[in-house]
């Protein structure tokens, strides 16, 4: 098991390739595309007249989109490697495995509860089940989880579903041995994220300021006022070869 002192190292490492990723996203960010995400006539039927406004709304909801993904991969799916000293998986829809002496196990790290449908619900049995066929001359038992790195959520499987599903404390616990483990996580981020948060502010407020100016001259009339017709046009209009 880590020391707190070696995980706040690890924590500390993740937050800084976060970040990293968090403002290459944003520098890298085009107005047009996430225009043509958004609901131009929601804007109109709540009475938006503001530019800054929009654009603002445009940023924060791309981010908080992107955000969630982003720290996923960047941060839950590493720690939880780090931390259970499990080995990176080179099987498909699972990204770590151990193995003991009687046991196989195979985990596919998840940030929240709600990523799957019907669908990929059942892409994600078939993934443990290839795996468990390659292994099955190790004579081992066959472990198959998908944990969900907060939240709550516990499934025994069975079914059409051939794993266990295990969120919050009880994923951190089953991987880390650790009770506690889930609000260490919280704990030994420390100030690192206050340190980061300025610069991403930075990037942010350039980010901001360079949407707000292409989407005046964009979508504004000379007096400064919203050009609808343009602004639905571009995002719904039939688009010409």
């Amino acid at each position: 098991m880590k020391t707190d002192k070696e995980l706040e190292s690890i924590i500390n490492t993740l937050l800084d390739d976060f970040y990293n990723r968090r403002i290459k996203k944003l520098s890298e960010l085009k107005l047009r595309n996430t225009i043509q995400r958004k609901n131009p006539y929601l804007f109109k039927a709540i009475g938006t007249q503001d530019a800054a406004e929009i654009v603002e709304s445009l940023l924060s909801a791309f981010m908080s989109s992107s955000d969630e993904g982003i720290f996923g991969d960047a941060f839950f799916e590493p720690l939880a490697r780090e931390a259970s000293g499990f080995k990176v998986s080179d099987a498909e829809g699972v990204d770590i495995t151990s193995e003991k002496s009687n046991t196989y196990t195979a985990v596919a790290v998840k940030s929240g509860t709600s990523v799957f449908n019907a669908a990929s619900k059942k892409k994600q049995s078939e993934n443990f089940q290839s795996l468990q066929r390659r292994v099955a001359k190790l004579k081992k038992r066959f472990d198959a989880i998908v944990g969900y790195c907060y939240g709550r959520k516990k499934s025994r499987g069975g079914g059409l579903y051939s794993f266990e599903e295990l969120a919050g404390q009880e994923f951190w616990t089953r991987i880390t041995g650790d009770d506690d483990f889930y609000l260490k996580i919280i704990r030994l981020m420390k100030r690192k994220p206050q340190e980061h948060k300025v610069i991403y502010q930075e990037e942010w407020d350039k980010a901001k300021n360079r949407f707000t100016s292409e989407f005046t001259s964009l979508f504004c009339n000379t007096d400064g006022s919203i050009n609808w017709d343009k602004l639905a046009e571009f995002n719904s209009g039939t688009e010409r070869s």
